[in-house]
Order: structure tokens, then sequence, then C-alpha cells
């Protein structure tokens, strides 16, 4: 349908100076001086065009122009619902990684608090053992030194009962000579 309208357009855009010029003959044509029949063949086809493009042109035009504007502005819409979407959106995932630093953040606290009582109850546990090792390495030294006291006294019994019975020469029997020494030792060890 375009291309008719287009077609009879051009026809009559076409046909215009001819129709002029067979009018006036060989003439020389003043392009400054009025023509009458000019100006009404030229009002005449103006006034058909015109009809022809209000009746079938204009309106199909300015409903196309109509709807190009609608889709634009629903577009624009469209894109301006998107951009405040996209905006939320950003906004929440904002707020979610600020959430999830904090989270880390607490963790991370809360890692530092653990090691440091595992690292307190681990020192505590090294002390206590520490100090019960020491305890029982006291008790050891101080079964040692008694022993090694006994010994001592042992010997110097049987040194001291050696020498009193190369000295006296007399022969006392053992177990009476060791008890009277062992008793004079006691005696001995309760004075100092």
């Amino acid at each position: 349908m375009r291309s008719m309208f287009t077609r009879a357009f051009a026809l009559l855009v076409m046909a215009t100076p001819a129709f002029a010029q067979e009018g006036e003959g060989a003439a020389k044509v003043d392009l400054l001086s009025p023509s009458l029949g000019l100006m009404f063949w030229t009002l005449l086809i103006f006034g058909a065009v015109y009809f022809v493009l209000s009746r079938y042109a204009f309106g199909p035009i300015t409903a196309a122009v109509r709807e190009r504007e609608k889709a634009l502005e629903d577009a624009i819409a469209a894109a301006q619902a998107d951009r405040e979407a996209a905006a939320k959106l950003l906004e929440q995932h904002r707020l979610q990684i600020e959430a999830a630093r904090g989270e880390a953040q607490q963790l991370i606290a809360d890692g530092r608090k653990t090691a440091e009582s595992m690292r307190a109850e681990m020192l505590d546990a090294t002390k206590q053992a520490q100090e019960a090792l020491m305890e029982r390495a006291r008790r050891d030294i101080e079964s040692e030194k008694v022993n090694a006291i006994a010994e001592l006294r042992r010997e110097a019994i049987d040194l001291a009962l050696a020498g009193a019975s190369r000295v006296i020469e007399k022969n006392l029997d053992d177990a009476g000579n060791r008890a009277l020494v062992e008793s004079y030792l006691k005696s001995i060890g309760t004075k100092a």
C-alpha cells in the first residue's frame, strides 16, 4: 500500500512541471513571475496529495510514532525499574557482605579466645605435671638421702665395730656391739 502511494506521489511531482510547460508552449519560463495556471495546478495537486496523505498516510504514521513513543517510554520505565532492582540487589549484596565480614571477624575473635584458653589450659597442665614431677623427684631424692644416710650409718657402725674390736681385742658378740653402737648413734642423731 505504501509503495502505491509513493508511486502516485512521484508521478504527481514529475507530472506537475510537464503540465505547466505544455500550457505555456515554448516560451521562456520565468520562475519569479506568478503564473495563474501553474499556481492553480500546484494548489490542486497539493490539495489532492494532502487529502490522500491525510486520509491514508498521516493516521498510520501518527499511530506508528505514538507506538514508538510508547515503546520508548515503556523501555525507559523498564530500564528505570531494572536500575532500581539492581540498586536494591546491590544494597542487599553489600549488606550480606558486611554481615559475612562481621561474622568472619566474630569467628576470628572466637578462634583467638579459644586458642588463648587452650594455651592457658595447656600451660596449667604443663605446670601441674612439672610440679608433680618435681615433687616426685624431691620424694625420690629424700628417700635416696634417707637410704644413703642409713647406709652410711651401717658402714660407720661396721667401721667403728671393726676399729673397736681391734682396739679392745676383746671379742664381743656382733649383735650386741651393733645394738650398742646404734643406740649411741641414735642418741647423737637426736642431739643434732
